[in-house]
């Protein structure tokens, strides 16, 4: 649930809060969004999330945004679409367009976290790397492995990952738990293994300019 500073006039009729952000986010950045809030002193900012899991199906993912932007608009004064295109072909640019709010830039979290225009440059010469960010490698049984039947089936692997070569952690943050985390999924995949410090990216210079 997102909080506001609406308030009602003399008249008892509610207005806006002045000045107040929504930012409407994927649950997988939930936690980043919340430290880049509390780092930086954000309070203007508030924050509600999608489910994670819509990117298991990119196909409502549009849809479930613009209900959202929908539901809140009337109680800010700007909401702030906090998803790349996400698989979403493009739909959920115009979307926004024609909601009249601003997104991410970007074709998915791996390359925002890293900075778009660096993601971009070696994007081709890594077409067979595979990604992980600090929320999936936390949920690596729950959006990898189950999803695709893993868990169930190991000899499946390499008829889905045998076109990869590395598996790349993009950390967001220095936590070793979560890099052993990381190698662990590498070898159950059957990838080489390589750690990417990216920290909060593009994520953090877009939202600081709210």
């Amino acid at each position: 649930m997102a909080l506001n500073d609406s308030h009602l006039t003399e008249h008892g009729l509610e207005i806006k809060g002045s000045g107040r952000i929504l930012l409407i986010a994927c649950g997988a950045l939930a936690r980043e969004i919340l430290d880049l809030k509390a780092l930086n002193g954000w309070d203007h900012m508030d924050l509600t999330c999608l489910p994670a899991k819509l990117h298991l199906y990119p196909e409502k993912i549009t849809e479930e945004v613009s209900k959202a932007v929908t539901k809140h608009r009337s109680s800010y004064s700007t909401i702030f679409v906090v998803y790349a295109d996400c698989g979403t072909g493009g739909l959920l640019e115009v979307a926004c367009k024609e909601l009249g709010v601003e997104m991410v830039s970007g074709p998915h979290c791996y390359s925002f976290f890293e900075g778009n225009e660096r993601f971009e440059s070696h994007s081709e010469s890594e077409i067979t790397a595979f990604y992980l960010t600090d929320f999936l490698v936390r949920q690596f049984e729950a959006f990898i492995l189950k999803p695709m039947g893993l868990d169930r089936h190991p000899e499946l692997r390499d008829m889905y990952f045998g076109n990869y070569e590395k598996l790349v952690y993009q950390a967001q943050t220095d936590d070793p738990t979560l890099t052993e985390k990381a190698k662990a999924a590498a070898n159950t995949l059957g990838l080489a293994f390589e750690r990417r410090f990216t920290g909060y990216g593009d994520l953090k210079t877009t939202l600081a300019k709210l």
